[in-house]
């Protein structure tokens, strides 16, 4: 088996006695890996890991050296290792220091007998679409690609803005809110789903588009095909905008369009036998926790 990359962000003192026992276990399995080098450097600090550890930047970063990556906190650090990933097929599998955790589904608590059962193969690959979103601009480089959602916000007011929405270049609407949404069905559990937006299943072939506390209450959000190509064009009082694809975010100006589409590559994320989205699903939204049932 290849080495695992491990990538992670800060963490509170709560989780030292986990992580510590984390990396115990994965050298008493003499499992090989390497750490994200500004994590590492938190690592050793907090934790004492050894300064003798290999590591690994983003420049240098190669994921055909690896087997799978093991991103350590919430759903924002596992977002964050797409950008290394991109289009490699590289697993991910996320171990949860965060809070709701519907990508990084793997509590601290268990994370010992899912490393057990990835050293063992005991494990599924999950396919996850991906969106991009293309401007004359360039906007976010070779990073304009989002497995959650893609975002558009107002900036530096309190007015709403106005975002014109056309579908394989027909007029869809123009929503007046604080902002819009495309989501993936990954992102479907995201931010779209506390704006209102449903929840479909990562296998669902759509986009959901969702905005962001509209002033219309006959306004809703709207499933369509990701086979379907959304143009934006952005409208109202000012004249610079925030733009977010996942975490990353950048300003744009009121002559920006932004065409969004389904990428031509996809996500992998690691699932245990154990799991499955539906149970997650249950688990972290506390359905069925009804004693009727």
């Amino acid at each position: 088996m290849k080495p695992f990359a491990i990538y992670g962000r800060e963490f509170g003192e709560e989780h030292n006695k986990r992580i510590i026992e984390f990396f115990e276990f994965l050298d008493s399995k003499g499992a090989k890996y390497s750490v994200y080098e500004p994590f590492a450097k938190f690592l050793q600090n907090r934790i004492g890991l050894s300064n003798q550890i290999t590591t690994y930047s983003k420049e240098d970063f190669n994921a055909s050296e690896f087997e799978i990556m093991l991103s350590i906190g919430g759903d924002g650090t596992m977002l964050d290792t797409t950008t290394f990933i991109k289009n490699s097929k590289l697993p991910i599998l996320g171990l949860n220091t965060g809070r709701l955790g519907f990508l990084s589904s793997i509590n601290l608590e268990h994370m010992e007998e899912a490393i057990d059962q990835i050293l063992k193969g005991a494990y599924m690959i999950d396919t996850r679409s991906v969106l991009k979103a293309v401007t004359e601009e360039n906007h976010f480089g070779n990073e304009n690609f989002a497995l959650n959602e893609l975002t558009i916000h107002k900036k530096d007011t309190q007015s709403m803005i106005a975002v014109q929405v056309y579908v394989d270049g027909k007029y869809l609407n123009t929503y007046w809110s604080d902002g819009l949404i495309i989501a993936t069905p990954t992102g479907s559990t995201a931010y779209s789903l506390s704006c209102g937006g449903p929840i479909i299943l990562p296998s669902s072939a759509n986009f959901i588009i969702t905005p962001v506390a509209t002033h219309n209450l006959t306004v809703r959000p709207v499933l369509i095909s990701d086979q379907s190509v959304i143009t934006l064009k952005m409208d109202g009082r000012n004249s610079n905008f925030l733009m977010s694809m996942d975490s990353r975010s950048t300003t744009i100006n009121e002559d920006c369009v932004i065409t969004v589409m389904k990428n031509d590559f996809e996500i992998t994320l690691v699932r245990l036998k154990s799991h499955s989205f539906l149970k997650t699903l249950r688990h972290k939204l506390h359905w069925g926790y009804d004693r009727r049932n």
